[in-house]
């Protein structure tokens, strides 16, 4: 018995509008290899550019969060929503940033337990209840968020990046997207020193 064809296939890049290939191009330069969000997402071009806009005005952006910090929001509710793409490839790019082998695991499996400051527990809760209860969300989740020095502008960016991750979760379980194995390994052992 031969296995099913794949409902939503990559896109070939030989096939994709010259921006959007050469986007592709530039990460496979930088990273060794092609991240199959990108191909996959490539299928229907306008929603590739608009999906990838959204994400590098969220995580590019310079404010009172750290690199590793919105990985972390990425993590944890990734894992709550059961995104197996996104755990796996945003726990590589957290691993190597906080350079901490076992945080993106503890994040995704139980946040709470997590080695994490006060700050980023607030962080995290706060996160949590835009990626899985936002209608819930009331004054007192942002008055926990100001007791940690967060302002109204950070809980709108923890939000945003969890909300817009929440549609990244759905649409990577929707088009049965999965990680390149390339990802889990990465960030787990120190790299060799080049002599």
């Amino acid at each position: 018995m031969s296995a099913a064809p794949e409902r939503y296939p990559n896109a070939e890049l030989a096939n994709l509008p010259e921006d959007i290939r050469e986007k592709i191009l530039a990460i496979q330069e930088k990273s060794g290899f092609v991240p199959n969000v990108f191909l996959k997402l490539a299928r229907r071009p306008d929603e590739c550019r608009a999906f990838f806009a959204y994400h590098d005005a969220l995580m590019l952006r310079e404010n009172a969060l750290t690199k590793g910090e919105k990985e972390m929001i990425v993590v944890a509710t990734s894992g709550a929503n059961a995104c197996l793409y996104c755990v796996v490839a945003h726990g590589a790019i957290l691993r190597i940033v906080e350079k901490n082998p076992l945080i993106a695991d503890q994040l995704a499996t139980n946040w709470r337990k997590a080695p994490l400051s006060a700050r980023q527990q607030a962080m995290i809760t706060f996160a949590m209840k835009v990626a899985t209860a936002s209608g819930d969300l009331e004054p007192a989740d942002f008055s926990g968020l100001h007791l940690y020095g967060f302002s109204d502008e950070d809980a709108w960016d923890i939000g945003a990046i969890a909300a817009f991750f929440a549609l990244s979760n759905r649409m990577a379980n929707l088009s049965g997207m999965m990680p390149n194995p390339e990802f889990y390994l990465m960030g787990r052992v120190p790299r060799e020193k080049k002599a």
